[in-house]
């Protein structure tokens, strides 16, 4: 292989709990790259793009599929619900009905069933006030099914036999649980089935093998984005379990989940608000309340802060340093896009969380989550801009003091800021 012609593979990632503004991220910088890949995750989680056609949360589907020259892959690691993303597909034409969408879906991905849904909410039914804060959109017991073993890749659709056989072995055992732990209706294998094979012509349309794909078009030298769902601090491993998502968020996953090489991977991109804010459950040490977060609720976002996928108010909080370091250091960022820096623009002075105090101790460090329960945030405060950014094009342009606040924020993470967007349009990014 000609290591000069090959591609170039980068990662665009969140490094806090979601929310971050990945979906704008990468339909920027999916205007300069020829395959856009999701690489895990499922219908949990919603990127908001504004654009030439209008507002769209896109849940499963890549956020380059409003250019024509991209193509756009549904990678292994994904959680994938056929009806939900036909559902998704027409929601995006209602909008933009000429648009031609390229999309391929790995064979080896697996399958979001019904049981999938229903679980994940009488579980969180079952634990009452210790709820996680799902989604309930089947994550965490489609992932159980898929590390137990038990999951249907997309490519057994197609052998209606063998499809039958596995659906009446997996379903022995739901509906056991279903009547003896959570005293439920049982789920007709035979209509999952059906459902199932009623898509086949769609599936045959868009499968692919994604990662025999995608190491051909490296080695012709083709540029890659590889689109994360939520942000490191929901990852399983190095987020605040148990409040985490059942899929790996880091950029390190990336390979395996849509199958390239690790090498091929050669920047990380990791997407954080100038404040921050999380949906779900879980430690969040910077967060506000009553008034304050109310205003500041209302103002961020594109129309306010609120979930792509569930509608349920934001969580929101002032920028937090150290969660935020350890989200970036944890994703391996070779650098930052800091977005909603327009927001603050309302504020006096900006209060930045730059240590955490655990049982009277200072900390600059990410604790174990049960302490992050007990943490305080100790502020510095920076004085606001109070100035409309968003006309504004150029970092040169803007104004001393939200200068000085974005420099705060790369000097504190020790990352550089490559990206800077100051309103929820496309348009509306800042040359650094």
């Amino acid at each position: 292989m000609n290591k000069q012609n090959q591609g170039k593979a980068k990662a665009i990632v969140g490094a806090n709990w979601g929310d971050e503004g990945k979906g704008k991220i990468t339909d920027i910088l999916a205007a300069d790259a020829d395959i856009v890949v999701r690489f895990q995750g499922g219908a949990n989680a919603g990127h908001t793009i504004l654009n030439k056609y209008g507002k769209f949360a896109l849940h499963q589907l890549p956020s380059g599929i409003f250019y024509d020259d991209v193509v756009n892959i549904i990678g292994n690691g994904c959680a994938l619900n056929i009806d939900a993303l036909i559902k998704e597909i027409e929601k995006v034409h209602e909008g933009a009905p000429n648009l031609d969408i390229k999309l391929l879906i790995d064979h080896r991905v697996q399958l979001t069933l019904p049981h999938h849904m229903l679980l994940d909410s009488l579980e969180d039914t079952r634990r009452g006030e210790r709820e996680f804060g799902s989604t309930k959109s089947g994550i965490a017991p489609f992932y159980s099914d898929k590390y137990i073993k038990e999951g249907i890749q997309l490519n057994e659709i197609f052998d209606g036999t063998h499809l039958k056989s596995r659906l009446k072995y997996l379903y022995e055992k739901v509906n056991l649980i279903l009547k003896h732990v959570y005293n439920a209706d049982e789920v007709d294998y035979m209509q999952v089935y059906e459902n199932l094979c009623r898509h086949t012509d769609f599936a045959g349309k868009h499968l692919t093998d994604a990662s025999l794909y995608l190491r051909k078009h490296i080695s012709c030298g083709k540029n890659i984005l590889l689109e994360g769902q939520l942000g490191a601090l929901r990852d399983p491993d190095f987020g605040i379990y148990p409040y985490v998502t059942s899929s790996h968020t880091l950029a390190g996953f990336a390979a395996v989940g849509a199958g390239v090489p690790p090498y091929a991977i050669t920047d990380i991109l990791a997407v954080t608000k100038a404040y921050s804010s999380c949906v779900g459950a879980g430690p969040f040490v910077s967060e506000i309340f009553d008034k304050p977060a109310s205003e500041l609720r209302e103002k961020g976002g594109d129309a306010g802060e609120y979930g792509a996928t569930t509608g349920r108010p934001r969580r929101v909080g002032y920028f937090d340093v150290v969660a935020t370091r350890h989200g970036a250091v944890s994703q391996g960022a070779t650098g930052l896009a800091l977005t909603g820096l327009d927001v603050l623009s309302y504020m006096d002075e900006i209060p930045v969380c730059v240590a955490y105090e655990i049982n009277g101790k200072r900390t600059e460090d990410f604790a174990y989550s049960y302490l992050l329960d007990r943490a305080k945030p100790i502020y510095e405060y920076l004085p606001g801009f109070k100035q409309d950014i968003r006309h504004i094009r150029k970092f040169a342009d803007l104004p001393e003091k939200a200068k000085a606040y974005v420099r705060f924020i790369e000097e504190h993470i020790g990352i550089p800021i490559v990206m800077l967007s100051n309103g929820p349009k496309r348009d509306e990014i800042i040359e650094m």
